[in-house]
């Protein structure tokens, strides 16, 4: 048996270090560390419940948006108010902005760089994939880049800038679209729609929808050989990347672009057991710290009654990620998760025969790139230039709220208590905290700690690139993780 440590990871937003057993050449216990504190949460500790929305955007660089908008939805359930219809379109559209730029810059230059090391060159596809995604050189890298900048426009229509917009409040959004924005936007979705369907799927986006199993998907990669999304599945098969990372995962998702109290993916509960939806019902969140940095609790607590307070001298801690649960259980959130509660016939296939793996995670992110691109479109038709976008409300000196978004990276809650007009108590929990947990008090590994087990490293776990295809499935933000 032999231990192991891995970290830092390159191409990770913000710090992670892996601890691992290794048994007969295999990973058999794993141990996720977020190593840095930032202590966000104990920041807004008695400041003007507005203040919120400065405070909490800055959390991360990367998802700002979806920070924005848990932040806005915890303050709008405090106040007790709903957002304006234009509001909650141009919202949607502003983080679905974030979300799908998020998922560009995953797959070309986070996840498919791996694939060009030097560890690869005897595989057929290599001298295929070299070139095109090497990191930072790689042919693929330019034109994607000047598609996503030309493509985060849209935030600076709808929001002034990005990242960090003050635009998006409780009752909406401050920034208004007219008739010629409209005109803009739909123009710049025409243009990112043209980038995916040349580059990254080599077809429609409706084609790429209507895939409705495995075998239709391996179908359709062989006759668009050209796609970059093709030339991962083809790799993927070869690896057998299927078999990677592996989890018989309960998933969980707080409900994605909600317009007019319907969402275009819904929340709920995927119990892995038993392959069935549940209602979400967000009482049975509680967050665990008997193996986090924190002081602890003397049970696991719901975020309305959850403390952050920082304790390095804790005996049984090795992270200062907590660990969320929900209903006692393990879950997984992200793509895949919402795609799984969406029953999307693809992505239940994909789970159905072969669980929660690598390669259905990005499956699940290339889907969203496809589905969400004509809900977009949509979206900017519907906005009405002659009508408010946001409504004022009072802050009410005593109130609780919680504010719930689907991030990129899967499902983002923002609990607030408001005592005597000031911030009482702030709780974040982000998808990288679900993900990345540590073990709770019963000694249940959290959801990588899971999927790492059985990855074959050698005997002293010197070639451990399967592991960095496994973190990266994930796409890991551990700034967000330790808010």
């Amino acid at each position: 048996m032999t231990r192991k440590i891995y970290g830092p990871f390159n191409r990770v937003e913000g710090d992670l270090e892996l601890e691992v057993e290794i048994t007969d050449g295999v990973v058999s216990k794993a141990w996720v560390n977020s190593p840095l504190y930032r202590g966000f949460e104990q920041i807004m500790q008695d400041k003007p419940p507005m203040d919120a929305l400065i405070y909490t955007p800055r959390i991360c660089g990367i998802c700002s948006v979806s920070q924005s908008i848990a932040c806005a939805n915890a303050l709008a359930d405090a106040q007790g108010i709903k957002a304006e219809s234009n509001g909650q379109l141009a919202s949607n559209i502003i983080l679905a902005c974030e979300n799908m730029a998020d998922h560009l810059t995953h797959f070309y230059l986070f996840f498919m760089p791996d694939f060009a090391r030097d560890e690869y060159q005897q595989r057929s596809w290599y001298a295929d994939i070299e070139p095109r995604f090497r990191a930072q050189i790689g042919t693929a890298t330019n034109t994607m880049l000047k598609a996503r900048a030309e493509f985060i426009h849209i935030t600076g229509i709808l929001a002034g800038k990005w990242p960090h917009t003050l635009s998006i409040q409780p009752g909406g959004t401050t920034t208004t679209a007219s008739a010629s924005d409209k005109v803009k936007l739909l123009a710049i979705l025409m243009s990112f729609r043209q980038f995916l369907e040349t580059q990254l799927f080599a077809d429609t986006l409706e084609n790429v929808i209507q895939l409705a199993s495995e075998n239709e998907l391996k179908l359709w990669a062989d006759s668009h050989a050209q796609a970059d999304f093709s030339r991962f599945l083809h790799l993927a098969d070869d690896l057998e990347l299927n078999n990677s990372g592996k989890i018989d995962a309960h998933f969980m998702s707080y409900g994605a672009y909600g317009f007019e109290d319907q969402f275009l993916f819904p929340q709920g509960i995927w119990t892995g057991d038993s392959g069935s939806i549940t209602s979400l019902n967000t009482q049975l969140i509680r967050e665990d710290l008997s193996h986090s940095w924190m002081l602890s609790q003397q049970k696991p607590a719901h975020p309305y009654k959850g403390k952050t307070l920082p304790d390095p001298e804790q005996l049984e801690g090795y992270s200062w990620c907590k660990a969320p649960r929900y209903d006692e259980r393990v879950i997984e959130v992200g793509a895949l998760a919402r795609q799984t509660m969406s029953q999307h016939p693809l992505i239940l296939d994909l789970v159905k025969s072969n669980q929660s793996n690598v390669v259905n995670r990005i499956v699940a992110r290339m889907l969203e790139l496809a589905r969400v691109i004509p809900e977009m479109e949509n979206w900017c038709k519907q906005i009405k230039p002659n009508e408010p976008f946001c409504i004022q409300a009072d802050m009410p000196d005593e109130a609780e709220g919680q504010g719930l978004v689907e991030a990129a990276r899967g499902s983002l809650g923002h609990w607030i208590r408001i005592e005597q007009g000031k911030i009482n108590n702030y709780q974040i929990v982000a998808p990288t905290t679900w993900n990345f947990s540590p073990r709770d008090k019963d000694n249940v590994a959290g959801a990588l700690e899971q999927a790492l087990l059985g990855t074959p490293v050698e005997e002293h776990g010197n070639k451990a690139v399967l592991i960095q295809h496994i973190v990266r499935s994930f796409d890991p933000c551990m700034v967000c993780t330790v808010h």
